[in-house]
């Protein structure tokens, strides 16, 4: 009887942990007083894909990276704006955390992982430091014992150094001292629970100068900043303590580079982020956390030395209400805070969620960028998109919010993971240089955990038409436009490249009024010449826009067919309908415009400017299968028509077409 008891409840314990683990109730996994991937996930797979790729939509580009597992770091090379690191979560234990890197300002990214001679579990952690080599910190051990930390001279290519970083049990952060003064290339690093490293020979050993207490909670971050005149002569330390719904922000500092701290002062600035949810903060069922974000102005502008904290909170305060962004700033290294400034700008906040910010702050130029989730874009705020935003007054008032996702993602991505609430990841992150930041984030919107990079400020980059055709001895033309910017003032500079090269002859490529744009929107010409004997076929034209710095930096493509002959000159009867390039091209002020005809049909062509005005009508009538021409004379119009771009479209009863021509004279 006895043993049939213990049986017995041998057998109702297990049924009751399976129907527990069912219906995702994860508390025995996932611990809310740690912000690690939860232990039932870890090791089950990779979801690594490398290829890379440029996402355009209304001709704004993300930079698609890879498939992960979410939670990313950024920094970027201060001696190269073109050169960043990014690295997210990994659930294999080989791995922990893939990093990638890239070279060209996001349009292509590698990825090479370090040796790391141990099970790596996440939470990475990334920082350049002023000689440009980068740091990448991973937590180890199958029951977490602290962090190992790799470096790199060339971005991420190898990663020749592996050593013993931090301990603790959860949430690393780490920072490199940038700037010229007496600790530079210092690399400091904070983990739960309390434990403060630093290595003063760039990252072969780390060696714990401090315990700072309290620091309970996830969320312990360290950033440089100046000391009146002396460059990295303050280094900043915030604890997260108290409850997960009330946190307790304590502010510490160093002015000796990380050998003593002193207490500067503990704030209540977070209460709830979302709702209460398994004792975690939850937005639509994605696990969060107010995590206190702190960076330091190290410019030499008129904010220089001021330090900000960046956090989400509930507006109203309260269980179950929606968080708002907010910034708060201290002139006196962390003694006393200012008021908090609103950053979302949405008019109706308080129906919508903005939630998991990351800030950072230019040491050139001490404009202090923020980017988080935002749902004001979907009625039912269960949808986001990325939102970004900069003060130039040292976080008194902030630029109007921008998208910088450019397509809207659901927040609880069922097909992503389980949980309630869902482990999706629990921050982003966002870096800079003098001319624009760069954001990375964990993106949803195809189902699955998505790495995706973009810039704030940035512009809108088109090429028209996409396709273009051209013969021997002849020109073609298409534009490429600046439709539209989010908050970018720069100077653009465009260049062009054809590929693949021809075996024979020549393609050139110029651009006739300049290569380059500064008030938007605008567009300018680009201008092809092939030589005689230029081999037939398709080619490619590359085209770049870059600002002044080289970012952003944007690529668009035109397919280029190259013929043999004059289209006046067609020597072969196509078997569908075509209309021909205009011939010749450049034209003043006559030119032929030839199409074929499959069938007899009604034909219509339409000449009309860059603007889509009407300048020419010709009605053809019914016309019998073949070849056919109009010869259009610019100066027969009855307009006066100027030197320009000039489209012509044929309209019949089956088929459609449009074409460009240039008009110079």
């Amino acid at each position: 009887m006895k043993n049939y008891i213990i049986f017995k409840f041998i057998i109702i314990s297990s049924l009751i942990m399976i129907i527990n683990f069912t219906n995702n109730s994860y508390a025995q996994f996932d611990d809310p007083r740690y912000d690690r991937v939860p232990d039932y996930l870890q090791n089950t797979g990779s979801f690594f894909n490398s290829t890379s790729s440029i996402e355009t939509i209304d001709n704004y580009d993300n930079f698609f990276i890879g498939i992960d597992f979410a939670e990313v770091h950024v920094s970027m090379d201060p001696n190269d704006p073109l050169k960043y690191a990014a690295a997210w979560n990994n659930l294999s234990s080989s791995v922990g955390a893939r990093v990638y890197g890239t070279s060209d300002g996001g349009i292509t990214w590698y990825s090479n992982q370090p040796s790391w001679g141990t099970t790596v579990r996440g939470d990475p952690c990334l920082a350049h430091d002023s000689l440009g080599r980068v740091y990448f910190e991973n937590m180890y051990g199958s029951s977490i014992l602290g962090t190992k930390i790799a470096s790199s001279d060339d971005n991420g290519f190898t990663w020749p150094s592996v050593v013993f970083g931090n301990t603790g049990v959860d949430k690393n952060w780490m920072a490199a001292d940038q700037t010229g003064g007496p600790y530079s290339n210092q690399v400091y690093t904070t983990m739960t629970p309390g434990n403060f490293k630093r290595s003063t020979d760039r990252g072969l050993s780390f060696v714990q100068t401090a315990t700072l207490s309290p620091q309970a909670l996830p969320g312990m971050m360290v950033c440089v900043g100046p000391n009146g005149n002396i460059q990295g002569g303050s280094v900043y330390v915030v604890t997260n303590s108290g409850s997960s719904f009330g946190s307790t922000y304590t502010f510490f500092r160093s002015t000796d580079g990380g050998t003593t701290f002193t207490n500067m002062s503990s704030q209540a600035f977070a209460n709830y982020v979302g709702s209460n949810v398994g004792g975690r903060n939850s937005v639509q069922n994605m696990r969060t956390r107010p995590y206190p974000f702190i960076c330091a102005d190290n410019s030499y502008g008129p904010n220089r030395g001021r330090l900000y904290v960046v956090y989400a909170s509930n507006t109203p305060a309260g269980d179950g209400n929606k968080p708002d962004i907010f910034c708060r700033y201290s002139t006196d290294g962390g003694t006393t805070w200012s008021a908090e400034t609103l950053i979302n700008d949405d008019p109706n906040t308080i129906n919508n969620n903005q939630w998991m910010p990351a800030p950072w702050c230019d040491k050139e130029t001490g404009r202090l960028y923020v980017q988080w989730m935002d749902t004001r874009d979907c009625p039912t705020s269960d949808s986001c998109y990325i939102y970004g935003s900069y003060s130039t007054d040292g976080g008194v008032t902030f630029a109007p919010n921008q998208k910088i996702s450019n397509k809207l993602f659901r927040i609880n991505c069922t097909q992503c993971n389980g949980g309630v609430p869902a482990y999706l990841g629990d921050y982003n992150s966002i870096v800079s240089n003098s001319k624009t930041s760069m954001s990375v984030w964990t993106d949803f919107r195809n189902n699955n955990f998505s790495n995706y990079a973009g810039y704030l400020p940035d512009y809108a980059m088109s090429v028209n038409p996409p396709n273009i055709t051209i013969n021997n001895n002849n020109t073609t033309v298409f534009m490429t436009a600046v439709p539209s910017v989010k908050l970018y003032d720069d100077v653009t500079t465009f260049s062009a490249v054809i590929t693949p090269t021809p075996a024979a002859g020549a393609l050139t490529v110029e651009f006739p009024d300049g290569n380059t744009l500064s008030s938007y929107p605008d567009s300018l010409q680009v201008r092809i010449f092939a030589a005689n004997g230029t081999t037939p076929g398709a080619y490619t034209v590359t085209v770049k826009g870059a600002g002044s710095n080289g970012t952003p930096v944007h690529v668009r493509s035109v397919t280029l067919t190259v013929g043999t002959v004059g289209i006046s000159e067609v020597t072969e009867i196509p078997d569908e309908y075509q209309l021909y390039q205009n011939f010749p091209n450049p034209f003043n002020p006559e030119t032929k415009i030839s199409y074929y005809l499959k069938a007899k049909s009604k034909v219509k062509l339409t000449v009309f400017d860059v603007m889509g005005r009407v300048v020419a009508s010709i009605n053809k009538g019914a016309q019998d299968q073949g070849s056919h021409f109009v010869n259009f004379n610019a100066a027969g119009t009855g307009k006066s028509l100027s030197s320009g771009v000039y489209y012509y479209r044929l309209d019949t009863d089956f088929f459609s077409d449009t074409k460009m021509m240039l008009l110079i004279k």
